[in-house]
């Protein structure tokens, strides 16, 4: 057998681990084999047979490759899967993501979004695949030591926040029902969860998603909630609070807080900042 056919069938024979270990990286199929095939690329054009574990070595290249493209999306302040100009997903590629995101756990991914990428990686690495944290270490660029208080760090995160239990069912439900009536279009159910001076606040990032950086008024706040992006969005607690997140495919979005008053909400507030979704408590529905 040629060496080329030789090397590519002992790649073969790892693809569907290294895609695990990019699709938990990256929560995205289309990325995750991106860095998959960059791997390769890597791979054929070096010295394989001076490679001792291949599996390995391939584990290390796709975490770098991954670590790299979460860094460079840092950059670009994680745009929307749905930017215009980004080609639409074929059906079967939406079903493989589905399947990929039901094994990993739709939270999980979400909360994982959350994380600066060197604590992504750590957790994915040791807590997912049993890398050590030396092997690590030479990844992200810090000392062994370093690298384990990374994935002690991220592991704190996605165990959640503590959740209060005064009022916290009523004001569940409040959310719901304002998440059902946007999804229905209801205008009419959305006015009776929302105080006629409600205000909705937007920061720098969710802007991008609106003219304005509040609106106000219940009447001006149905009519979005009905047209926005938050009727995609799921029930979750917020700092402990009743909020909604918005994470297409488990690409985590942005973020709504509310501020309810009896059975009303008084104010919500868009968080999307990459830096300010890192220092908030998310727990979601498993």
């Amino acid at each position: 057998m040629p060496e080329h056919e030789w090397l590519a069938e002992r790649f073969e024979a790892q693809r569907s681990h290294l895609r695990s270990v990019a699709y938990r990286m990256l929560g995205s199929l289309s990325d995750a084999e991106d860095a998959v095939q960059e791997s390769w690329l890597r791979l054929s054009r070096s010295d394989a047979g001076a490679i001792d574990n291949l599996a390995a070595w391939l584990t290390t290249v796709v975490a770098r490759v991954s670590l790299d493209m979460l860094r460079a999306r840092e950059s670009r302040r994680e745009a929307s899967l749905e930017t215009p100009g980004r080609e639409p997903m074929a059906a079967a590629d939406i079903e493989n993501e589905t399947q990929l995101a039901d094994s990993v756990g739709l939270a999980l991914l979400v909360i994982l979004d959350t994380l600066d990428p060197a604590e992504r990686l750590a957790l994915v690495l040791h807590d997912m695949f049993a890398v050590p944290f030396e092997e690590i270490a030479s990844i992200v660029g810090r000392s062994p030591e370093a690298a384990r208080q990374l994935a002690s760090r991220a592991r704190r995160r996605v165990r959640g926040a503590t959740v209060p239990a005064r009022d916290l069912e009523r004001q569940r439900e409040v959310v719901d029902a304002y998440l059902a009536a946007a999804r229905a279009g209801d205008f009419e159910a959305l006015l009776k969860v929302l105080d006629p001076d409600v205000v909705v606040r937007l920061d720098d990032t969710t802007m991008r998603f609106a003219r304005a950086r509040e609106i106000r008024g219940a009447a001006a706040v149905a009519r979005r909630a009905m047209q926005g992006r938050a009727r995609a969005g799921r029930p979750a607690l917020v700092n402990g609070a009743p909020g909604v997140i918005v994470a297409p495919r488990g690409r985590l979005l942005f973020v709504l807080q509310f501020t309810i008053a009896g059975d009303r909400i008084t104010a919500i507030d868009a968080v999307g900042d990459r830096a300010q979704l890192r220092e908030l408590d998310l727990t979601l529905p498993a």
